[in-house]
């Protein structure tokens, strides 16, 4: 798992790059979003487009990092995610807990609207 972090902005976006995955993958991932939180980054968009494969572990950290910024107050939505991870999301029910989008666009414009689930209206979940 490779991790690299870029600014669009007032939003902080981690590429993720690898497999989300048990020992490495969920652990670099929780380190990234842990040093995000801590620095007060208000708005945090993650960037599945290249996650080849994720497992349980992954799929736990994504929820705890979700839950975490939830109680910090920042905003963290999910983008490009490929149709194996989503496939992952929707059969486990997490998928719903997420904003998700099939742009970097469409996910920038959501955090500057400042308005939860407005993807659901464009169709990008």
């Amino acid at each position: 798992m490779q991790i690299t972090q870029r600014r669009a902005g007032d939003v902080v976006i981690l590429d993720l790059k690898g497999n989300l995955v048990r020992g490495v993958g969920d652990e670099m991932l929780r380190d990234a979003v842990d040093r995000l939180l801590a620095d007060r980054s208000g708005k945090l968009l993650i960037n599945l487009s290249d996650v080849t494969f994720l497992d349980s572990s992954g799929i736990g950290e994504l929820v705890a990092s979700k839950k975490v910024a939830d109680q910090l107050g920042t905003m963290l939505k999910l983008m490009q995610l490929p149709e194996r991870v989503k496939h992952t999301l929707k059969l486990s029910l997490i998928l719903p807990l997420f904003e998700t989008y099939s742009t970097e666009e469409a996910a920038l414009a959501a955090f500057a609207a400042k308005g939860p689930r407005q993807q659901n209206a464009a169709g990008d979940s």
